[in-house]
């Protein structure tokens, strides 16, 4: 827990200005809009919340609810005034069934063991309503594996295949998947290749896999994946070091 408490500590100091942050939730918007476009106060509910600070992006479309076991996680996140918080695991969501018209899933499966996986997925099916939906965010394709891969506890890194097969199973309809930050794939393949050729850092030095890059560089970087987030509106990725799932619960109205 203590290696993932210091991920959260990097996280909180990242995660507003932060090129790949910046990029994530111009990523997840579309997908957030989408499902709450016609649901005035949709509940919303984020499963391994971290700090809390998505809540803040989810809070715009309905009324956001977020738990994670860390409790650093949950010290950081109520530091910065952000409420309706709570420490549970996403293998048992403290909530009853139906509760949600929104689940959401942002960088957590990946670092689960093959059962609590298919527990958390099973978990965020149960609390959502009928018709109601998932968006889910992970780590993708074997061949990115590098330094971040040790920071974040990675146990597996999702194929478009492999995280429509795990979603379907639990009883999902899958209505869009792609891949996203493409348009850093070439850079990404070539530095986690040189990672693995030299030996993945252990867990304080991959810290710096997080750390915000000088001005120029964040914002150049950020630029491209404004400019992809874009370009995704209306077209899906055939690559990239993530995957964004939209998926339904059948039943009641569709999303």
């Amino acid at each position: 827990m203590r290696a993932v408490d210091a991920l959260l500590r990097a996280t909180a100091r990242a995660e507003a200005r932060h090129f790949w942050f910046r990029g994530f939730r111009w990523f997840v918007t579309p997908f957030v809009q989408r499902v709450t476009a016609d649901r005035a106060g949709a509940r919303i509910l984020d499963c391994g919340c971290g700090t809390g600070a998505n809540l803040e992006l989810l809070g715009r479309f309905g009324v956001p609810y977020g738990f994670d076991l860390s409790p650093v996680g949950l010290y950081i996140g109520r530091q910065c005034g952000r409420i309706r918080l709570a420490r549970a695991s996403v293998t048992a969501a403290p909530f009853p069934d139906g509760t949600f018209d929104l689940v959401t899933s942002f960088d957590v499966i990946y670092a689960l063991g093959a059962a609590d996986e298919h527990q958390a997925v099973a978990e965020m099916y149960r609390v959502l309503r009928p018709g109601g939906a998932l968006v889910v965010n992970v780590a993708a394709m074997d061949v990115l594996r590098g330094d971040h891969s040790v920071l974040s506890r990675e146990v597996r890194r999702y194929s478009r295949a492999s995280l429509t097969r795990l979603l379907v199973e639990h009883g999902f309809d899958v209505v869009r998947i792609t891949y996203t930050n493409a348009s850093l794939f070439l850079p990404m393949l070539a530095v986690r290749a040189l990672h693995r050729w030299r030996g993945l850092s252990g867990e304080s030095d991959a810290g710096s896999e997080i750390a915000v890059p000088p001005a120029p560089i964040n914002a150049l970087l950020s630029g491209l994946l404004w400019l992809e987030s874009v370009w995704l509106r209306a077209f899906d990725e055939p690559v990239g070091s993530s995957l964004v799932c939209l998926a339904r619960k059948p039943g009641g109205a569709r999303t």
